[in-house]
Order: structure tokens, then sequence, then C-alpha cells
């Protein structure tokens, strides 16, 4: 082949751009070369980091400055504001290249089936993200009434939910957050933030760094019940086999046995309760019945019957993330993910979908830290690359870039490229600057495209 191979990318999270990363380090990148098109429904890039990691985490932001480096190459073209397949489908982007790497990611809540889970007051916790976050396409307010708070879940994602709404306004005023949250929050009542899991301290998901956390605000008052404190067989051996699992434990442990200090807003983990209602009164939540848990030997655990009423105003639960399923492609509606054998999209019949595949939350679920997906581009690029070399790659219709950008045209599609995000980012930087501040996040789609001279 005379050309370069011609990729097509879709989703500029950090999954699409660890997959392109590999493709430009491959042999194939220097003869005869790649052409890579990412396209992102978003006007900006990065995904869920840009929508998902909480504001007063700017360290994981930091990867932005790794993956900045990969999307500056000038084999790479960004297409933002595109939406698949709305904008374009399947049988356009094969039209226009070689191979199609799905990389959508995850940003809807998991359902938790419980009575009263659809009650005013219960909240998915991704909906909950997306809003402090500044997503363009959730309302603008947020209903912070409750004095009293839970949070269904012991993974990060439950951390960043428990302590945005523990933390206060001018606490987080110094992140990028936009005005609308900063206002949001500063009305927010919550008092109390009461974070529960059905296991114990050694089954938790959190990261050590990102629990420990929580204790450092001077505004917050991280609280343990020493009866939760409980290991067998099973969770000791998790310890023994898991370093951040151990160091997790310990930290809960430490808290455990700590006087009760001062602070404003109590923060409570709690262990071994098990979420079996949500209450409701006229429509809306005021409380939560757990059942206690207990060990079973092996870390799992066994209802107890023994349960307990918790006087709540408002539940979120962060039980994982869904992928949305993506049109024209085989779905595992079990696990909300596109069947694949090692990246290459499989269909009912065993059958390789010729020139399509995944990788990323899509492909394996909404586990993992945002570093685990590299391992993830780089098998699915190796299946793209063995598939072009043994000839499977069906030829495009018209694989020369400049068709890509005629098609989006003729459509009337508005996208935003890659200079056009630097032109969005010096514009949050510049709306950041009077208030000695990083940046301040647009939020609006309309204002996002303008900046970047869509």
């Amino acid at each position: 082949m005379s050309r370069p191979l011609r990729v097509a990318i879709v989703g500029a999270g950090p999954a699409g751009i660890y997959a392109a990363d590999a493709l430009l380090k491959s042999a194939v990148a220097v003869e005869p070369g790649v052409s890579i098109d990412l396209f992102e429904r978003m006007p900006a890039p990065f995904g869920l980091i840009r929508y998902g990691v909480a504001p007063d985490h700017p360290r994981i932001k930091g990867i932005i400055n790794a993956l900045h480096q990969v999307l500056d190459k000038p084999q790479i073209r960004l297409f933002g504001n595109v939406d698949y397949p709305g904008d374009i489908n399947l049988d356009d982007l094969r039209a226009f290249y070689d191979a199609v790497i799905f990389s959508t990611g995850a940003t809807a809540d998991r359902a938790l089936d419980i009575p009263g889970i659809d009650l005013d007051g219960s909240y998915g916790a991704a909906d909950f993200v997306s809003w402090y976050d500044g997503h363009p396409d959730v309302p603008r307010t947020w209903p912070l009434e409750a004095e009293k708070v839970a949070v269904l879940g012991v993974g990060n994602v439950a951390l960043d939910v428990a302590r945005i709404l523990a933390k206060t306004a001018d606490e987080l005023l110094p992140t990028e957050i936009p005005a609308n949250v900063y206002d949001g929050i500063k009305a927010n009542k919550a008092l109390e933030v009461h974070v529960f899991g059905r296991r114990g301290p050694a089954q938790a998901k959190f990261s050590p760094m990102e629990l420990r956390e929580l204790d450092h605000s001077p505004n917050i008052e991280v609280i343990v019940d020493p009866e939760d404190i409980d290991y067998d067989d099973g969770s000791i051996a998790t310890r023994r086999g898991n370093k951040q699992a151990d160091m997790v434990a310990k930290t809960l442990e430490n808290w455990a046995i700590r006087d009760a200090g001062d602070r404003p807003h109590k923060l409570f983990l709690h262990f071994f309760e098990s979420p079996t209602e949500i209450l409701g009164e006229d429509g809306k939540v005021v409380g939560l019945r757990t059942e206690r848990t207990a060990l079973d030997g092996t870390g799992n655990v066994k209802g107890t019957g023994e349960f307990k009423d918790w006087d709540l105003g408002a539940v979120y639960r962060a039980v994982g993330y869904l992928s949305d399923k993506l049109p024209k492609l085989p779905w595992d509606v079990e696990t909300g993910t596109v069947p694949d054998k090692a990246g290459r999209v499989m269909e009912e019949t065993g059958e390789h979908l010729q020139s399509a595949y995944v990788t990323g939350w899509i492909r394996r679920g909404p586990v993992g830290l945002i570093g685990h997906t590299k391992g993830d581009a780089n098998e699915t690029v190796a299946s793209l690359l063995d598939d072009h070399a043994n000839g499977r790659l069906p030829t495009p219709v018209s694989p020369g870039p400049e068709a890509v950008d005629a098609f989006l045209a003729e459509r009337n599609v508005r996208f935003t490229t890659w200079d056009g995000w630097y032109r969005l980012d010096a514009a949050e930087k510049a709306l950041g600057e009077p208030q000695g501040r990083e940046r301040v996040k647009l939020v609006e789609r309309e204002d996002m495209l303008r900046a970047s001279g869509a």
C-alpha cells in the first residue's frame, strides 16, 4: 500500500488517544505511515478527564499533558462536536478509513434495583459528576437541599461525590469550576454525608491516596465506626496479596480509633450496610433502609436480617458507570460492552465485524484506573495491524483526508479542531486569570464552539 494507513477513532478520551499513540509507535507508522482522525461528540477532547475527574484533583488532570503530546503529532487530526452516529455512522467511516476503533467510554449510571430508586432526591452519581464538571448537556442547576445525604458505593467515584458534597464552595473556588457550580455548592445545605458499603474495609475499592485526601479538608470530619473494622480469612488474604487494599484498611483503622474532631461537616464511612430500600414520603426521599451484613469467611458477605432506617434527604448511587449502546455494533446487554476478541468487534456468528475494533471501557466495562487503558489500546492496535498485514482490511472508497472535510461540510456539521482546542484552552485560562485561578471552564456548548472557532 503506497498511501498511509487511514484509521478513524471514535472517542477522544484517554482510551482513544492511547490507541492513536500505539499506532504512531508501530512499524507501520514509519512505512507507509499512518493517518489518524479522532471523532469526539464534545467540542473539547479528553473525555472523562475533562468531564469525569473531580475539579479538586488537578494531579489526575496532569495526564492531559501527556495526551497533549500525542495530539500534537502531525499525523493526527481532531474532529470535535461530531456525533456518532448522528453526524457520521459506521458505513460513512468505512468509506474513508481502512479501520475504525471505537473508544467511547461510559458516561451513564448503572441501575440499582431497589424500591424507591426513582423517588425525587434519588440521583445517579454520573449525573452529579457531569453537573459539577460543567458538562454542556446537563442542567445548570442541582438541588442541594438535604442536610443529610447518602452515597451508595465504595469506589473512587463515591469518594469524589461525597467529598464535593462535604466541601465548601470557597474550598473549591481555586479549581476550574464554573460560576453556576460555585453558586450551587455555596447554597448546599449538607452537613452530614454518609457513604455506605455492603462489604468490609478490606473489600473497599478506594485507592489509598483518594481515601486519605478526604481528611485533608479543614471542613470535613471523617468518621469510621470501630464496629465496622472486621476481617475474615478471605479479607486477611486480600490484604496480604494486595498492597492497596492493605493501605486502605490501615487508614480506615486509624480513623476508627481516633477521637472525633470538631470540623463542621461530618463524613461517615459505613461498612457492612447493604441498601435495601430508599424510603419516601409524598414522592420525596426521606431515608434509607439498610440490612446489616456479616463476613462469610471468603471475604464475601451475607445478610443478618437486622435492618436499620437512616434519616436522609437525598441518595446518590455510585455503583458503576454504563456505556451507551453504539448503533450498528453488536451489544452485550449484561455487561454494557461491545463483544470482542483481542479488540476485534465480534458478531453473534463469531465472525469479526470487518474493520471495526474497540478499546477502553466500551470494550471491557468501566473498571480500572486511567492508566490501565494503555495495555488495552496496545492489544487492540496489535490486532488491527495484524489484520492490515494479512490483507483482512477492505480498501476504503475515498481514503484522502480531504474527503472527510468535504463530507462534514456537506452535512453542515460545525466541528472543532486541535487548533480550536488551543483557542478554547486559552479562553478558559483568560477567564480564570482575573481571579488568580488557572482556568474557569466554559460550560455552554455554543460558547465552547465560539471560543474554538468551530
